[in-house]
């Protein structure tokens, strides 16, 4: 979901979202894509497209594993009625995560 809201330029997503046409939206929005290409078919991936994803992924990670701590530990399943309804349980779930990371620093920090 792309968020008007939002006023960081980039859009990360894996290569499942690179097609023509949210390509085009996000040229005509004023929006850097940051999306994942694809491997040729038949071929190897050329080495400067594997390097660019890598590091694309090394900045995804970081919020795709938020994601999946929030799914696996929180039992994270957003199925409700309405986007308000999904931003609040969503907003509980960034909420609980956050006072999760505090607790860990917090008590690295008393341990040394």
């Amino acid at each position: 979901m792309v968020s008007t809201d939002n006023t960081a330029s980039d859009v990360w997503a894996d290569s499942a979202y690179r097609f023509k046409r949210n390509e085009k939206w996000l040229a005509d929005n004023m929006l850097v894509s940051q999306i994942h290409r694809r491997k040729p078919k038949g071929k190897p991936m050329p080495q400067a497209t594997a390097r660019a994803n890598a590091k694309k992924s090394s900045i995804r990670a970081r919020v795709e594993h938020v994601f999946a701590h929030q799914k696996n530990c929180y039992g994270l399943f957003i199925r409700t009625i309405g986007l308000d309804r999904a931003e609040a349980k969503l907003t509980l779930a960034n909420l609980a995560y956050n006072f999760d990371r505090l607790i860990f620093h917090e008590r690295k920090n008393a341990l040394g």
